[in-house]
């Protein structure tokens, strides 16, 4: 068995609101075992005896779709996978210790070296990339106006993503790896 975290895309933003007890019901309808929520963000951690993450995640996204009448994207990383992340540079960039945050977008595929370099293209004082396999981990400097939005990230690439703040992926780290 393969524990996995699922970030979900749409979870309680936008008008969708979902509750967690039902959320974690939908995922052990699928078989998932050992369910759980972790904060109402969209985050869900199971253990699975599949081999495919990819038709894991279409599996759920069926799923969730015809339990919530709408498309949650949903990405999975494995907690060795999440525990290597959480290890990457980016978690120790200098900026961190003068107040910047650090975003995780996490995405199905690795990004492609000319969707890198247009990222690396749009870094300014306040925002800066680093990358992971699958992820995109972005330190921003809290200023008013920001000129980047995680919409723009996601235009940049051109691919679905979802994003959580550093925070939270640590404290999954500590919590389930």
């Amino acid at each position: 068995m393969t524990k996995y975290i699922a970030f979900l895309r749409a979870i309680n933003v936008g008008g969708h609101v979902v509750k967690m007890g039902e959320l974690r019901r939908e995922f052990e309808s699928l078989g998932l075992s050992n369910v759980e929520t972790f904060i109402a963000s969209g985050n869900v951690i199971f253990e699975s005896p599949a081999r495919s993450s990819a038709a894991l995640e279409r599996k759920i996204e069926a799923q969730l779709k015809k339990a919530f009448g709408y498309e949650v994207i949903t990405f999975l990383r494995s907690v060795k996978e999440l525990t290597e992340l959480a290890r990457s540079e980016a978690f120790e960039d200098p900026r961190l210790e003068s107040g910047a945050v650090l975003y995780v977008a996490f995405h199905r595929a690795t990004l492609s070296p000319t969707t890198r370099t247009r990222l690396k293209g749009l870094e300014t004082e306040i925002d800066g990339f680093h990358f992971g396999d699958r992820e995109i981990l972005w330190v921003r400097q809290p200023q008013p106006g920001m000129p980047i939005s995680a919409l723009l990230v996601e235009k940049a690439i051109g691919v679905p993503s979802t994003v959580r703040n550093s925070s939270t992926v640590k404290r999954l780290v500590a919590k389930y790896c």
